[in-house]
């Protein structure tokens, strides 16, 4: 089912969008690439977030799958999104034959555009969490008059905490050739803690499906770490 248009939700995702734009042109000035190649690792992030981001839902809803409708639907998953952001970057690298290592340079943008996006989350009123007798429980009228966790908001920031660290550990030169990974671990561990808090369906010992795909993912993500780490001296230097 198709939502309402919301002009504020739009201009909240339209700013996350933007500002993630501005601030990977500025981190990336560094990097020896063409114009070409920036716009061909840009667009395989966007796309491969923006798809896989939607495809839980699409492979949930058969009927809408089959029109082609259940693309436009509600429904999205940060958690997948940032996975296939990073793999459409590596689509788009593999098949330009671009050598030159992007992560650290998408790491600290990526996580703006996450913390800015989940305050559109709030404003839809998706993406809560479970009634709680915390003073700062927020109510959301569409599910009820108790109070919920406003999840949203508590991902808003960390996801600017990343933000700020990331900044930092890019200028100092750590983890370097790793800040996606890192980033990307470190929102594994917390959205497998915070899915607690959250009401979705428990599947095997009590876990979420995304609890559960987050224990594989985090496993992929700490061996492409081990895999790259001894290439990290190769990197591009970071901008100063």
């Amino acid at each position: 089912m198709l939502a309402a248009f919301d002009p504020i939700y739009a201009l909240i995702m339209l700013t996350a969008v933007v500002a993630c734009g501005l601030l990977l042109r500025r981190s990336q000035s560094a990097l020896p690439l063409s114009k070409e190649e920036r716009l061909a690792v840009g667009v395989g992030a966007f796309c491969g977030a923006m798809i896989t981001a939607k495809l839980p839902f699409v492979l949930s809803d058969p009927v809408g799958m089959a029109s082609g409708m259940a693309w436009f639907a509600d429904g999205k998953t940060i958690l997948f999104g940032l996975i296939g952001g990073y793999m459409g970057v590596e689509a788009a690298k593999w098949a330009f034959g671009i050598r030159v290592k992007t992560g650290d340079s998408f790491a600290a943008p990526v996580a703006l555009a996450v913390a800015i996006g989940r305050l559109a989350c709030f404003r839809a009123g998706c993406c809560f969490g479970v009634p709680t007798d915390l003073p700062w429980g927020v109510v959301f009228p569409a599910q009820g008059p108790e109070p919920r966790h406003p999840t949203q908001l508590y991902e808003a920031a960390f996801h600017f905490a990343c933000f700020l660290a990331l900044i930092v550990m890019r200028r100092r030169g750590m983890f370097h050739g790793n800040l996606v990974k890192l980033y990307i671990l470190t929102y594994l561990a917390y959205r497998f803690a915070t899915e607690f808090i959250r009401p979705e369906a428990r599947l095997w010992l009590g876990l979420t499906g995304y609890q559960w795909a987050c224990l594989p993912l985090a496993v992929l993500f700490a061996w492409l770490w081990r895999r790259d780490s001894p290439r990290a001296a190769t990197y591009a230097a970071p901008p100063q």
